[in-house]
């Protein structure tokens, strides 16, 4: 008789079958107090998470070095929150299925409700992602996946499920600071991250967030998206010559 195949090949089989691209388990205990301080002691019980994440579609990130288009802003806004609602019930689904074999989870919502104070969610979804060693988190405070570079969506499920996790890889953004130089906010300082020192260091959420108020009055979006648009990791060569515009 056939043995029972592992809990994690499941839900990665099936994050992939329902259209996740990228998909991986992070040790939480290694930054507990960190994530205790973001979103409240409750989450200290929760000793892993699992990453997954959607690639957004090319030709649409392509375009946003024109993001005050009203055309081009609006299909990245429909991209977004389609990607959102997608991986939000995939996580949905694989919460149930841990629950099913009987441990907890907690599905993490790929778009949350922010603390508005601080322009915080409950949890970073990068910085498991980060941890699960699915990429690094570059200049932009965005993860840099190597395949996908910053063009993905997140979403986490917080698990006491024994899974095996991995681990943070090497930053390779070395002397690039494309995405600091193209910020029309000036919202990035260029710091590598460091999640204990505050994220003031190296990104300035409330100038990022003022632009975007201001383009949603101007074009009724509220999206930028240049630190996507203008990575080198997940560009395809010989796309986008006007990159520099």
């Amino acid at each position: 008789m056939a043995s029972k195949q592992p809990l994690q090949s499941i839900l990665e089989n099936r994050s992939k079958r329902l259209g996740a691209d990228i998909f991986g388990a992070a040790d939480l205990t290694i930054a507990k107090d960190y994530v205790c301080q973001q979103g409240g002691e409750y989450l200290g019980r929760f000793p892993r998470a699992i990453s997954i994440g959607i690639h957004l579609l090319d030709a649409i990130v392509d375009g946003l070095h024109r993001h005050e288009d009203p055309s081009i802003a609006s299909a990245y806004l429909a991209l977004y929150n389609t990607v959102n609602a997608h991986l939000d019930h995939i996580t949905l689904l694989l919460a149930k299925t841990i629950e099913d074999e009987g441990y907890s989870a907690y599905a993490v919502p790929a778009t949350q409700p922010v603390i508005n104070s601080r322009l915080y969610g409950i949890i970073s979804h990068k910085l498991v992602a980060d941890l699960a060693g699915l990429g690094w988190i570059g200049k932009s405070c965005l993860l840099i996946t190597p395949a996908y570079g910053p063009r993905v969506r997140l979403a986490t499920i917080l698990t006491d499920a024994p899974l095996e996790t991995g681990r943070p890889v090497e930053v390779k953004c070395g002397s690039c600071r494309r995405c600091v130089e193209i910020c029309p906010a000036k919202a990035f300082t260029g710091a590598p991250f460091d999640p204990w020192e505050p994220r003031e260091a190296r990104f300035k959420a409330q100038e990022c967030y003022n632009y975007q108020s201001r383009l949603r009055e101007k074009i009724g979006a509220q999206l930028c998206g240049l630190c996507v648009y203008i990575c080198p990791y997940g560009r395809k060569k010989g796309r986008n010559s006007d990159i520099s515009k």
